[in-house]
């Protein structure tokens, strides 16, 4: 087995295809001829911010990544940084010069054992040798120029699937469901004391009795976890879950192909299935994302193209139609959001907000009109308004 074969199907599909699209070829072109004219200067930036950890300052860091560049078969020199940071994260850079760079906050080499370092080691390196970096992800959903409303959907929708392989690189290098757990466990929780005791079962039935075909996972995970270009924790430990199941890491393990259909089925719950389903709770969504949605649109007095066409991304081609009541949906809203309420939990109301905010940045950034109209939707479905701000402001880069 090696890791190429461990990526999950999905990233590479749509991988495939955004590299196809004229707003991927056209940027990294223009990349291309920043980095030969040494515009970037990732290193330097690094040297100048960060310490570079060397064998000798870090032998059993070192070790790690070298354990992890050998099983996954990394062909470039590995630079190693530490950044001061309250903080868990780490994050790999895209190569510069002919070498690889890692950087880990200073709290999360602090506070992970070995066995968790390597996990996050292990997805960090998977960033690489799946070319994640290819697709610079974070510079069309924040550039100048904002992308097309679909594009930007299958980007969100990729990146979450290219998380899901990073994390399954780590588990390959790491061989051990419990500390890749224990590792996601702290992510999530940012519990790393005595006071708590790590339990595998216990956690992994947590996530089990999240019900999670209901609509309510991620339960006492961090709301800023949910609905963003990366799976929230909860979902990230059932999908390795499969994985540590599956014909990847056991012989008579669970096929591949149901592995696939097992991770899709549980990514599907961050996408906005609502407008199909024929239940009383997704008719009430749907009814408030059509007011909610124009009514967005409608904030600053004019509805644009762009978000014509993120309305019919949602509702279907030629389904706008310039003589909208928006008077009689602003009267209606609160009857709207209060059903949605009703029939839905609040991971569900949550998801009907994401695909507002996809509405408020149908031109690259939401006004100030738009975010009042969004925040007095949240408030009407109890959602905390930092929720809004979080899902206009991430941060989509691959970490």
């Amino acid at each position: 087995m090696n890791a190429e074969q461990i990526r999950s199907q999905h990233d590479l599909a749509l991988a495939e295809q955004l590299m196809q699209t004229p707003e991927v070829i056209s940027l990294n072109q223009k990349l291309a001829q920043m980095e030969a004219q040494g515009v970037q200067g990732v290193r330097r930036r690094l040297l100048s911010t960060s310490v570079r950890l060397s064998p000798a300052m870090a032998p059993g860091l070192t070790r790690i990544a070298q354990d992890c560049i050998a099983k996954l078969g990394v062909d470039l020199p590995v630079e190693l940084y530490a950044y001061s940071s309250p903080h868990f994260n780490a994050a790999c850079v895209k190569p510069e010069e002919g070498r690889l760079f890692i950087m880990f906050s200073s709290s999360l080499l602090d506070s992970f054992d070995e066995e968790e370092l390597r996990f996050v080691m292990g997805h960090e390196l998977g960033h690489f040798i799946y070319q994640h970096h290819d697709i610079p992800v974070g510079y069309l959903l924040k550039g100048e120029s904002p992308v097309s409303p679909d594009l930007a959907l299958k980007l969100t929708s990729w990146s979450r699937f290219a998380e899901i392989s990073a994390d399954r690189a780590g588990a390959f290098c790491t061989q051990n469901l419990h500390a890749v757990a224990r590792a996601l466990f702290k992510l999530s929780s940012g519990v790393t004391s005595s006071v708590v005791r790590f339990n595998l079962q216990d956690f992994l039935k947590q996530v089990d009795d999240m019900q999670l075909v209901d609509g309510a996972p991620g339960a006492g995970a961090p709301m800023e976890d949910w609905f963003m270009t990366h799976p929230f924790s909860p979902l990230r430990v059932k999908a390795l879950q499969l994985f540590h199941h599956s014909q990847h890491m056991l012989p008579a393990g669970v096929d591949v192909a149901t592995l696939e259909l097992g991770v899709e089925g549980i990514m599907a719950l961050m996408e906005p299935s609502y407008l199909d389903a024929k239940t009383d709770a997704a008719l009430s969504m749907r009814h408030l994302l059509f007011a909610g949605a124009l009514l967005v649109a409608n904030a600053n007095g004019e509805i644009s193209e762009h978000e014509i066409n993120v309305f019919e991304r949602f509702f279907g081609r030629y389904e706008y139609k310039d003589n909208f009541n928006l008077e009689k949906l602003k009267e209606e809203l609160p009857k709207r959001a209060e059903l949605v309420k009703k029939h839905n939990t609040l991971p569900k109301r949550m998801q009907v907000v994401r695909d507002l905010c996809t509405m408020a940045k149908a031109e690259g950034k939401a006004s100030h009109a738009e975010i009042v109209v969004l925040k007095e939707i949240a408030h009407r479905l109890e959602i905390p308004a930092f929720f809004v701000d979080q899902l206009l402001n991430e941060n989509p880069e691959l970490d």
